[in-house]
């Protein structure tokens, strides 16, 4: 009666059925995975959220396929002046490719080359509004994928990835994140692992859980490889405003020599879930961007998703992401300052790997047996909730992965426990 692309287990898992145990038992939980910004304890500008959803046009019903002109001109307007993911190569290979075409010089300049960080700010035009990432990667999959198709994705990455998948009749296929001194791509094993049917490789700009940004060489180098195999780049950057750093990274959103789709939206930015509100940015090579954002119009023309209310509040939200962004930015920082501080001087059988951005801390435990079983122990002796690596396919035992957003009292007191169950 049902199909096979929802043959998924629905038999809990060992972590899941020691949670049910654990909230039977009445305890009290100390949640290290708590990710909803909204019961974390920030204070939100209530007023101007509230007053920004008030707009009196949001009862006259008004629709638009790619989203309402003046919330897509909010979205191009949040990345003016940001950086591309550039790199020297990339826009040198790139302008001598334009100045081969004819009719190249009556352009503008950097306009419809390709070339990531020059030309014009992003178009709203090119902007595809939706209720979330999450419809963003389905509408991004039916474009560019017949079933059996094969898109790549990191390892470690986000979960989700999987399932959303299987709904849209893609395989997917991985390629490694490799530790050494800091997360880097495996450029060598992404290229091993195209073949045929590869359509796309996905990366995720910082990477949840590691925090590790894609280095402008390694854009460069996954531009040129894309762009001559035909493949497209999607590229998550949800929490792209989270570095760790003072140096604001480049976005993929600024186009490049392959085909490229941009996903971000206000979950994070604005740190308001709730809200649904997402988009593709769609930017490369001229011709192949103008053709996938005709094509994704009509995707999104079938949906309508985005409500207009939230369309309508758009350009205050984003303007209000400031306050937000600096209070997750203070938390983050004062864990990771105290996590550092619990797990320095070469006692602790624990460590932290390095981050560069993001809300997760990713830890190397001592290992002996999977991560779910020592989640689960962690959980029944300690009353202390950590995701196990496994949950995010890191390719072996050893790895846990902290929320970074966790209230600094229950991080501390929870981190406290989870060194004490290790040594």
């Amino acid at each position: 009666m049902f199909s096979s692309r929802t043959n998924w287990r629905f038999e809990p898992n060992l972590l899941a059925q020691a949670l049910e145990r654990h909230r039977q038992s009445g305890r009290t939980l100390l949640d290290l995975t708590v990710s909803n910004p909204t019961t974390c304890g920030f204070a939100y500008p209530q007023q101007e959220i509230l007053a920004a959803l008030a707009e009196p046009r949001a009862l006259a019903y008004s629709p638009e396929s790619k989203g309402l002109p003046e919330a897509r001109a909010a979205v191009a307007e949040y990345y003016r002046g940001r950086a591309g993911t550039r790199a020297e190569r990339v826009e040198a290979k790139c302008a001598e490719r334009v100045e081969t075409k004819a009719g190249a010089a009556a352009a503008a300049p950097g306009e419809g080359t390709g070339v990531p960080g020059k030309g014009t700010e992003v178009d709203p035009e090119r902007i595809i509004l939706l209720s979330g990432t999450s419809e963003g990667y389905s509408h991004v999959f039916r474009l560019l994928c017949e079933p059996g198709d094969e898109v790549l994705v990191p390892a470690p990455s986000y979960p989700l990835f999987e399932f959303l998948a299987d709904l849209n009749d893609v395989r997917l296929a991985t390629y490694p994140l490799i530790y050494d001194h800091g997360w880097h791509l495996d450029l060598h094993a992404l290229r091993e692992a195209f073949t045929e049917r590869t359509r796309a490789v996905m990366v995720v700009h910082p990477n949840n859980p590691t925090g590790s940004f894609v280095k402008p060489s390694e854009a460069a180098e996954l531009a040129e490889l894309c762009a001559a195999r035909g493949a497209a780049i999607v590229a998550d950057e949800v929490f792209l405003d989270f570095a760790a750093g003072a140096e604001q990274p480049g976005t993929f959103a600024r186009g490049g020599a392959a085909l490229t789709f941009t996903l971000s939206g206000l979950s994070k930015i604005c740190a308001l879930p709730q809200m649904k509100l997402a988009w593709i940015v769609v930017s490369g090579p001229e011709e192949l961007a103008c053709a996938a954002a005709e094509r994704l119009e009509v995707i999104a023309d079938t949906y309508l998703s985005p409500g207009t209310p939230v369309q309508l509040a758009a350009a205050k939200l984003l303007a209000l992401c400031k306050e937000m962004q600096a209070q997750i930015r203070r938390r983050v920082a004062a864990n990771l300052a105290w996590l550092d501080g619990a797990l320095g001087g070469g006692a602790s059988p624990v460590t932290r790997l390095e981050c560069e951005g993001g809300w997760y801390a990713v830890l190397r435990v001592p290992s002996s047996g999977s991560d779910e079983t020592l989640a689960a122990n962690l959980l029944e002796r300690c009353s202390v909730l950590a995701h196990p690596g496994k949950f995010f396919n890191f390719a072996q035992d050893g790895f846990f992965v902290l929320s970074l957003i966790t209230p600094e009292k229950d991080f501390q007191e929870g981190c406290r426990r989870l060194q004490q169950f290790f040594s």
